[in-house]
């Protein structure tokens, strides 16, 4: 691997840590793929740093798992701007 993918994959790793963001936060954030930065935070980041991999990891985990409560908030938004407008 290339020192600028790995060094890639540790920056996006980093975001997510520091932010918490979801991979599609990420990859606007950053202007690549949604693919790519989950290629990097999840398989390249674990053999370059696993430690950095399981914190990223438990992160995504947490997101996956409050994603329905987010859609929710999205649509209730949405068809209350509807309501306004």
């Amino acid at each position: 691997m290339t020192t600028r993918v790995e060094n890639r994959c540790r920056e996006l790793g980093q975001h997510i840590i520091n932010t918490g963001d979801t991979i599609r936060q990420t990859a606007k954030v950053y202007g690549i793929s949604k693919s790519t930065v989950h290629i990097d935070v999840t398989k390249r980041l674990q053999s370059i740093s696993p430690a950095m991999a399981r914190d990223v990891n438990k992160i995504l985990q947490n997101n996956k798992a409050i994603r329905h409560i987010r859609g929710g908030e999205a649509t209730k938004e949405k068809y209350l701007k509807m309501k306004n407008d």
